[in-house]
């Protein structure tokens, strides 16, 4: 059945093991990422994450180039099937954290020319778990930025999804794995 899924969440909130799980259970599915789900966005990707670009302005537009080629390659051409991307351009507004959410909403319009998810999971931490979580792994740039960093962008994760009127779930990323995973399937199947 034809569906675009993205599943959002910040770092640790366990979106790579729901994932696993999603490619049993849906083997049909196109399973994709954002940044980096296509051969410019894999390049793209290594760029933003190095940080190459000292502009955040010019970070932005990289992560605008991905999403434009990633709707072309993967989106389109697969609107006949189940896609289930690993975060999206909902991620991208998230993380601009300095620029306001309704212009991020129509930069990324033309992005990906209006072609935006129509289910959103988004796994959620409250603030000890995620703490918990991020005391247990070595941590990414992304990551370094601190607990209230993440918790900031995990608000302005929910913030968009809520302004842009998409069909969602937030689950409690703390629930058992089994128990996440059967919410997942039921909101994607309903």
């Amino acid at each position: 059945f034809r569906m675009y899924v993205v599943i959002e969440g910040v770092d640790t909130a366990g979106k790579s093991t729901q994932l696993e799980i999603l490619k049993n259970k849906f083997q049909n599915a196109i399973f994709t990422k954002e940044p980096g789900g296509t051969t410019l966005g894999t390049k793209l990707r290594e760029m933003i994450l190095s940080g190459e670009a000292n502009s955040s302005l010019a970070d932005m537009f990289m992560f605008l180039a991905d999403r434009a080629e990633h709707t072309q390659e993967i989106i389109l051409k697969n609107k006949n099937k189940l896609i289930i991307s690993d975060r999206s351009f909902i991620s991208g507004i998230a993380y601009a954290k300095d620029r306001k959410i309704d212009d991020l909403i129509e930069l990324n319009r033309l992005a990906t020319s209006n072609n935006f998810p129509q289910k959103v999971i988004l796994l959620e931490l409250k603030k000890d778990e995620l703490q918990k979580r991020l005391s247990q792994k070595p941590n990414d740039s992304i990551e370094k930025r601190g607990l209230d960093y993440l918790l900031d962008i995990q608000a302005r994760l929910k913030e968009t999804i809520l302004k842009l009127n998409i069909k969602h779930i937030f689950i409690d990323a703390s629930l058992n794995i089994d128990e996440i995973a059967k919410k997942i399937e039921d909101f994607i199947n309903e």
